[in-house]
């Protein structure tokens, strides 16, 4: 009896990344799990199973990335058949698998000594497996990473179009760096960065959603469906830099994590500007003879100044409650950014009264809560100008 064996030797892991890119957006899935074999078990698997076997027992999601594969082209212009496209697709797929484990924790891939993947590779292999799609990050932002969140990623995964295989590494990435950064001393971005070795951009996406698991921000109501992930990572990004606990000490616990609970309280003591009538008519005295002739809107400035400027001040009064903090984004949109958007302002206008209206306070003098309305309003004008799309 005669067995057919595909056997190929290497001393360099070839990697396509067509194939890769393939096998994390789901097609994917072999007919055992590779993470559970010893890599003995790995090593026997990969040399003894038959083409044959192997090609009989393909889930069709591997015949579907051989069909891709085929449709772009990739045999055009070489004499491989269709069927050594296959094997070595199944090929890659097993070495992929076999090195998932170690992109869990990726700093083990470069001291490894089952594949020999170079440095270059290395960094691809990663930056691309701690990818994700910004369909699907936009729908699970500010939810807990949890078992119930993961049972809804059947949904997810039908409404966002993106694979329920690719849905599930994604979420499983995202609550892997919460739990390895969650704890830890240092900046945020820089304990991601140096866990995962991930690129400063990357890091800087999973530092945001970290922050909004976290702090468990609403996301998902309706008036904020218009904001994408990336509107809400700057926005992470101006809270973790200016009001968290290490926004002033770098090596505090949490310090990236937590919104600095001294600088919420500090934050009721801004009420005066709308409590105090005096400080209130002066404060719009002064903003209006700044913006005067300077924008079409002006009347609207004029007329909607006391309530635009409460609504910002009752934001910041409220954060020492959790659940205000949940809604802060929904707060800057209704009591700021929806009464601006009607009375149509451009982000020209939005940008010069933002300014004025922060830059008049420091005239008023008995206003003695300068710095905290400094950290304050630097926050809110970058999310606001971020958020506002006119």
């Amino acid at each position: 009896m005669s067995v057919e064996l595909d056997v190929f030797v290497v001393n360099t892991t070839i990697m396509d990344e067509e194939v890769y890119q393939l096998w994390l957006d789901g097609y994917t899935g072999l007919g055992h799990n590779i993470n559970q074999l010893t890599h003995i078990d790995i090593l026997d698997t990969v040399i003894h199973q038959s083409y044959e076997s192997c090609y009989l027992s393909a889930p069709s999601s591997v015949n579907d990335a051989v069909k891709v594969r085929m449709e772009g082209g990739v045999l055009e212009g070489c004499e491989a058949s269709a069927e050594v496209l296959h094997s070595d697709t199944m090929d890659q797929y097993r070495t992929f698998q076999m090195c998932e484990r170690l992109l869990h924790s990726p700093v083990k891939l470069a001291n490894q000594l089952l594949f020999q993947i170079p440095p270059h590779r290395q960094v691809m292999l990663i930056e691309r497996y701690y990818a994700f799609d910004s369909v699907f990050v936009r729908e699970v932002l500010g939810k807990k990473l949890s078992k119930g969140t993961k049972k809804d990623l059947d949904d997810v995964s039908a409404k966002t179009g993106v694979t329920l295989k690719s849905c599930r590494r994604q979420f499983d990435n995202f609550k892997r760096v919460f739990k390895v950064v969650e704890e830890l001393k240092g900046p945020l971005v820089e304990n991601i960065r140096q866990h995962f070795l991930l690129s400063d951009k990357l890091a800087r996406d999973y530092a945001a959603i970290v922050f909004f698991a976290n702090n468990r921000f609403e996301t998902g109501k309706k008036k904020l469906h218009y904001l994408t992930f990336q509107d809400f990572a700057f926005c992470a990004g101006q809270l973790i830099s200016n009001w968290t606990v290490g926004a002033l000490d770098n090596m505090v616990e949490d310090m990236d994590v937590d919104l600095e609970k001294e600088f919420l309280q500090d934050l009721k003591e801004l009420k005066i500007l709308i409590t105090d009538r005096d400080l209130l008519d002066q404060h719009k005295s002064l903003v209006c003879t700044a913006l005067r002739g300077k924008t079409k809107a002006f009347n609207e400035m004029e007329a909607n100044f006391k309530n635009l400027s409460r609504g910002l001040v009752n934001i910041a009064a409220k954060l020492t409650n959790t659940k205000e903090v949940r809604d802060f984004f929904i707060d800057l949109v209704e009591k700021f950014i929806e009464p601006c958007r009607s009375d149509k302002w451009t982000a020209g206008d939005m940008r010069l009264y933002l300014t004025h209206y922060t830059n008049s306070a420091h005239v008023l003098d008995t206003f003695k809560h300068q710095v905290v309305w400094d950290r304050y309003m630097g926050v809110i004008k970058s999310c606001i100008l971020k958020m506002y799309h006119d």
